[in-house]
């Protein structure tokens, strides 16, 4: 009897076993592709009209808009961008920051931008000094905050240097935004006269034309000039190493001397360095806004 079931059972073997591995096989990849649709990243759009581009970037050709509680599901990850799939299956790329948002703004070309902000000098390096005494680091860092505050309510996303007083070496500082694919680069200095109050003004660098560094310096002078309480020097080449190294668009600020004593009573002012990063910020959001309309 025994040996008549076992029989059976090889005969039914060899006749089904293929179909049956098959089976199983086909089940098994069926379950695989669950999980990774499960799995993949999902992000639901918390705020209206946030652009979706062809390419990542703020200059990529536009494919429209997103909408408030639109389901996406994140396909990959670029320095700061989703590639994203909408439910209608098109495929498009956003900011992320932007996706990941839940306060309402008006979204503008430089909401899209990364800005690198670096406050000049920190740690062991001092800079230059006012004529009591008072180190530009402290100033540069101060500046720089408020400049990232006024940027970061527009929707930027913005990469500091430095937020403490730290010193960071030159031969990094263009690293930061080129590993970050980012826009736009300011540096921010405090001028310094051979000798005291024989100076004043304020100055906007840039090195590189090729990448539109000297484009970038003029936008920001052309906004910061009507509001400026000191005297415009206008926009200059330097031959700096913060932007002679940088592949991406960079300037650097001088925002008046600080051995003047004329200078130096609006560079300690929280108003006037208010004053500076509301004007970068206008001279950014035109910048930015002009360059996508020229990528069109």
């Amino acid at each position: 009897m025994m040996r008549k079931v076992s029989s059976i059972l090889v005969k039914w073997g060899h006749r089904f076993w293929l179909p049956l591995i098959l089976t199983i096989g086909m089940l098994g990849v069926a379950l695989t592709l669950i999980l990774l649709l499960l799995n993949q990243d999902q992000v639901t759009v918390a705020i209206p009209n946030i652009p979706i581009h062809k390419t990542a970037g703020v200059t990529g050709v536009s494919e429209g808009v997103l909408n408030e509680g639109e389901h996406l599901t994140i396909l990959q990850r670029q320095n700061g961008w989703y590639e994203v799939r909408r439910s209608d299956e098109s495929k498009g790329w956003v900011a992320s920051w932007l996706v990941n948002r839940t306060k309402p703004i008006n979204i503008t070309p430089l909401s899209e931008s990364t800005i690198v902000l670096d406050p000049g000098h920190g740690g062991s390096d001092s800079g230059a000094l006012s004529t009591g005494g008072k180190e530009e680091k402290v100033y540069t860092l101060q500046l720089a905050k408020k400049v990232q505050s006024s940027l970061e309510a527009t929707g930027a996303r913005v990469l500091m240097t430095r937020t403490n007083d730290q010193i960071v070496y030159l031969s990094k500082i263009p690293l930061v935004g080129e590993n970050a694919d980012a826009n736009a680069e300011i540096s921010f200095h405090f001028d310094s006269s051979p000798d005291a109050n024989t100076a004043s003004g304020f100055t906007a660098y840039y090195y590189h034309k090729d990448n539109g560094s000297d484009v970038l310096a003029k936008y920001i002078n052309d906004a910061m000039a009507p509001k400026m309480p000191l005297e415009n020097r206008g926009v200059e080449y330097a031959n700096y190493l913060v932007l002679r190294d940088n592949k991406i668009p960079a300037i650097l600020l001088e925002n008046g001397y600080i051995n003047d004593d004329h200078d130096f009573s609006y560079i300690k002012k929280s108003s006037y360095q208010e004053t500076i990063a509301k004007q970068i910020t206008i001279g950014l959001n035109n910048y930015f806004s002009d360059l996508q309309k020229n990528a069109k």
